[in-house]
Formats: C-alpha cells, sequence, structure tokens
C-alpha cells in the first residue's frame, strides 16, 4: 500500500510582482549627502559663514601660539617673543614658528610700547618665570572680534570671541 503523496499548493505568479521592502544604495547615498548639505549650511549660517571659520582658525592659532612662546621660555629659561606684523599681517613665534592672517581679518595690538620694535609691529614677550610684557590682539570678520588677551604679571593667554559682537 503506498502512503498518499502531499500535494503541494500551486504557486500562481502574483499579477504585480513585489518590490523588496528596503531602501536601495542610491536613495541611501542620495538621503545621507541632503543631510550633509543641510548641516553644512547650518553650520555656515550660525558661525558667520567662511569669514566666521577664518576668524576661529586664526584666532585659535594665535592663541596657541602665545602659549607655546610662553611654554616655551619657562623651559628654556630664555625669554622668548610673539610679534604680530599690522600691515603685512604675518605673526612670527618662538623657535622661528610663522604664519599668515587672512586677508578678511581686519587686526588691531595694544601693549606695551617699551618691547615694539616698529610702530606696525606688536611685540609681546613672555620670561623665564612665565610673566610678560602682556597685550591684547583682536582680529575682527565683519561684526564679530575675537580677542586675545595675554595677562602681564601671569602671562596667561586668555581668547574667545567677544559676547555680543557676532553677526
Amino acid at each position: 500500500m503506498s502512503l498518499p503523496q502531499r500535494q503541494r499548493p500551486s504557486r500562481r505568479p502574483a499579477a504585480h510582482p513585489r518590490r523588496s521592502a528596503g531602501v536601495s544604495l542610491l536613495e541611501m547615498l542620495l538621503v545621507l549627502a541632503l543631510i550633509a548639505a543641510i548641516a553644512l549650511v547650518a553650520a555656515m549660517a550660525m558661525s558667520g559663514g567662511m569669514d566666521g571659520m577664518k576668524l576661529r582658525s586664526a584666532g585659535k592659532t594665535v592663541a596657541a601660539e602665545l602659549r607655546y612662546a610662553r611654554t616655551r621660555a619657562i623651559a628654556t629659561g630664555q625669554p622668548q617673543e610673539f610679534s604680530v606684523d599690522l600691515r603685512s599681517r604675518r605673526w612670527q613665534g618662538a623657535n622661528g614658528r610663522n604664519g599668515e592672517l587672512p586677508e578678511a581679518l581686519s587686526l588691531r595690538y595694544t601693549g606695551a610700547r617699551e618691547v615694539q620694535t616698529r610702530s606696525n609691529v606688536g611685540v609681546v614677550r613672555f620670561f623665564e618665570d612665565g610673566a610678560s610684557t602682556g597685550g591684547r590682539i583682536e582680529l575682527a570678520a565683519k561684526s564679530a572680534v575675537w580677542r586675545i588677551d595675554v595677562g602681564w604679571i601671569t602671562g596667561d593667554v586668555r581668547s574667545g570671541l567677544l559676547q555680543g559682537k557676532a553677526g
């Protein structure tokens, strides 16, 4: 006697072929590109655009170089200088480090005249005990101002965007 064979239900082809429920790689990349573009536009609008980014970058660089000059003076026991030429927009730091500030930024220096070599050059001198001649460097882009203050007793370098000045 033979066992009855199970009958398989016949499969009919669907009238409309079903598409898979996921998203394609192309769709995913398009969405990521849109999100990145929106984030870039939002970041530029919040930070003042390219000028704002140049201001932040230059301000942080100058502050870091001032701190480096102070650290170098303490470590070597030799006075170190940081100078900035207001006309050529070039700065010279400790250990031969130098750079240039972007044309889009305006520049102002306030400090001790005794250490200035020329009227258009601002100089901050750091001594072996960490003290300095002090000074203030202000970088500005449109209505935003980045201020760098160097304390004359402690040589402490503080910097940041001035409140209420961002445009």
